[in-house]
């Protein structure tokens, strides 16, 4: 349960700026459009996971899950920042649809996978619960549309408070 309640925490943290980006696109994506989203998201959070476990598996396991817990507590602390400094409703500056989307969302994805993945989060699990959270995201971000604007300040900060929070599991 525990791993599941992680892998779920991590979704959720890697999918606010989907329900951010959702919320400017101009139609509802088609069924296949966000399976395409949902699935190109979850192939790079899958695949960056499992980078982040084979580069443990040369560390010693405390030591691994204490860098892995760093980088994620580090990658939070810096989503923080960026919404001190003002960057937390900037979102894509360009969106070319749906499938050129998915791509800026999988980028998101890599670097946080990777330390997640040095922490030991189960690859499969992290990948599964991303790929439904990702589809609720999607819509929830068309459901709520442009009259939420004025809220998109409070995802980058949100992300951060939760990756700080898997960090911090993740060290104790």
């Amino acid at each position: 349960m525990q791993q599941f309640s992680q892998a779920l925490i991590f979704a959720l943290a890697c999918n606010l700026d989907t329900v951010l980006a959702a919320l400017g696109q101009p139609r509802p994506p088609h069924r296949w459009e966000g399976a395409a989203v949902a699935g190109m998201t979850s192939l790079v959070t899958l695949l960056s996971l499992l980078l982040g476990r084979q580069g443990a598996a040369l560390l010693p396991a405390a030591l691994a899950d204490r860098l892995g817990g760093l980088a994620l507590l580090g990658l939070g602390l810096w989503y923080l920042l960026d919404a001190l400094r003002g960057r937390g409703g900037e979102g894509p500056a360009h969106r070319s649809g749906w499938l050129g989307l998915s791509a800026a969302l999988a980028v998101n994805n890599a670097g946080v996978g990777v330390a997640a993945g040095v922490t030991g989060l189960p690859p499969a699990l992290s990948a599964a619960c991303n790929f439904f959270v990702t589809l609720l995201a999607l819509a929830l971000g068309r459901r709520l549309g442009r009259e939420l604007v004025r809220w998109q300040g409070l995802a980058l900060p949100l992300s951060g408070v939760l990756l700080t929070l898997l960090g911090l599991c993740q060290l104790w």
